[in-house]
């Protein structure tokens, strides 16, 4: 699995970044610079005060890190990913376009059940009734899910983790509903790297079809990591908002965190995923194994 993992937020940061040999030079502003190796870097998500130039681009597109660049709010709202030099980039592009409906629709039960159970974690982990029903429910998944399963598993969770529905989008500055979108925006810069990495065409989704959407393959897979950001964000103050530092923080780590029982972080299992699903388009495997986010959240709640 890589071995990139770190996340630097920058989204607060005034001053320039340059490019040097193996790395970045973060120059704050009337302080000491610092290099950041590249070699150590996942995502570095860019605010609106910060100097670069196309030299620090180059480097970073070079070394495989995505780079999100972030509104006042510190929203991801645009960004910057290397061309993949898989050398399998081709075969998978066809492959992928080719894939019959009957394999789509079991990569995507896998990758809902997955996810449920996730869910079901989470509220064992949170000490909340209801896990038992999650995990029946995630036991009736078929191909395809044809009985909507995700939606009742959806309603059922949201319920007793914020007792009412989650309202994603919806331009929130306070609270679960805005630090569940911040977290998730980070997240998916994980997921849109790996699936670049792997070789994967990003539009050509498992369920995800929307005709603008140029990364849905990405929010097919980012489904089972999400329940490692409810996890932590449903810890956070009921005020807690991603425009504060210290959430933002919390929020960035919860996103870079262990994911699996081999201690691998949700960048290196993530991109681990996006392999395997290069190989399932290609025929190489049977079935997609999806990991479930099992927790207890690694990340320091402290900030």
């Amino acid at each position: 699995m890589a071995e990139q993992w770190r996340v630097i937020d920058l989204c607060e940061f005034e001053g320039a970044l340059h490019s040097t040999r193996g790395g970045i030079e973060v120059c704050p502003e009337g302080k000491d610079p610092v290099t950041l190796p590249v070699a150590e870097l996942a995502v570095v998500l860019i605010g609106m005060k910060v100097d670069l130039s196309a030299a620090v681009l180059h480097r970073l597109a070079d070394a495989d890190i995505a780079v999100l660049f972030c509104d006042w709010r510190g929203i991801p709202e645009g960004a910057c990913y290397s061309w993949s030099d898989h050398g399998r980039v081709a075969a998978r592009h066809r492959a992928q376009a080719d894939m019959t409906l009957p394999r789509k629709k079991n990569a995507w039960a896998r990758i809902i059940r997955a996810k449920i159970e996730g869910q079901a974690n989470v509220l064992q982990n949170l000490g909340r009734s209801g896990s038992s029903e999650l995990f029946a429910l995630a036991d009736q998944v078929r191909s395809g899910d044809p009985d909507n399963i995700e939606a009742r598993a959806a309603r059922f969770y949201w319920s007793r983790v914020l007792g009412e529905g989650r309202q994603p989008g919806a331009g929130q500055l306070i609270g679960s509903n805005a630090c569940l979108d911040y977290g998730y925006a980070v997240l998916r810069g994980h997921v849109i790297r790996a699936v670049l990495s792997a070789g994967l065409a990003p539009a050509l989704g498992v369920f995800h079809r929307g005709r603008g959407n140029a990364f849905a393959l990405a929010d097919d897979l980012i489904e089972p990591f999400r329940p490692a950001i409810d996890e932590v964000a449903l810890q956070l103050s009921p005020t807690a908002s991603p425009s504060d530092s210290d959430v933002k923080r919390i929020l960035v780590a919860a996103a870079s965190q262990k994911f699996d029982s081999d201690g691998y972080g949700i960048s290196a299992v993530a991109q681990d995923l996006a392999q395997q699903y290069g190989r399932y388009v290609e025929g190489e495997e049977e079935r997609l194994k999806v990991p479930a986010w099992q927790g207890p959240a690694s990340t320091d709640l402290s900030g």
